[in-house]
């Protein structure tokens, strides 16, 4: 009856979807190894992360030091003291 149809129509478009999905994953794959090692990722493709973190300064950046500071640091290194045992 009608009431059957239905409850098939519900089935059918789940394994539609089920098959979708899988296809789309193989297809974003095959992609992700196409451009792997290249220098320009499509957007899509690219790490998502927050916008907060995509805005942050690369590890390198945060860590450079200007010449000023490079010279400072070398003039006057870190003391070590050894603290005698009573």
């Amino acid at each position: 009856g009608a009431a059957n149809k239905l409850g098939q129509i519900k089935v059918v478009r789940k394994n539609i979807a089920r098959v979708l999905t899988v296809i789309n994953q193989k297809s974003k794959e095959k992609l992700r190894e196409k451009y792997a090692g290249e220098k320009y990722i499509p957007k899509d493709l690219r790490s998502k992360k927050t916008r907060a973190i995509r805005r942050r300064l690369t590890k390198e950046q945060v860590n450079k030091k200007t010449l000023k500071q490079q010279k400072k640091d070398a003039a006057f290194p870190k003391r070590v003291y050894a603290v005698k045992a009573l």
